[in-house]
């Protein structure tokens, strides 16, 4: 078994794991505060966080506060596991380094 068997393609960008590590300590985020902690910009966020929603690891919940559009994002059961288990992979990666 290779060693990096348990790293998913899908977190090697690094605007999707930072996407999953702010969702893996709090409970939900909305775009606004995601795209600021990230510094990304609105395209290139909706397009990572769209990306995580295909794969069902993060649930997108659009709502209206007052007249604005509000988007919320929170991990899925099966994207906390699948990220728990990348960041386990990478761990045993640098320790066997």
């Amino acid at each position: 078994m290779s060693i990096i068997t348990n790293i998913n393609k899908l977190f090697d960008h690094r605007i999707r794991l930072g996407i999953m590590s702010v969702l893996m300590v709090n409970e939900h985020a909305d775009f606004n505060r995601l795209k600021e902690l990230l510094g990304a910009t609105d395209g290139n966020l909706a397009s990572h966080t769209k990306a995580l929603e295909k794969a069902e690891y993060i649930k997108i919940e659009k709502q209206f506060i007052g007249k604005k559009p509000n988007t919320k994002y929170s991990t899925t059961p099966l994207g906390k596991a699948e990220f728990k288990k990348h960041i386990n992979a990478l761990e045993k990666l640098i320790h066997r380094s």
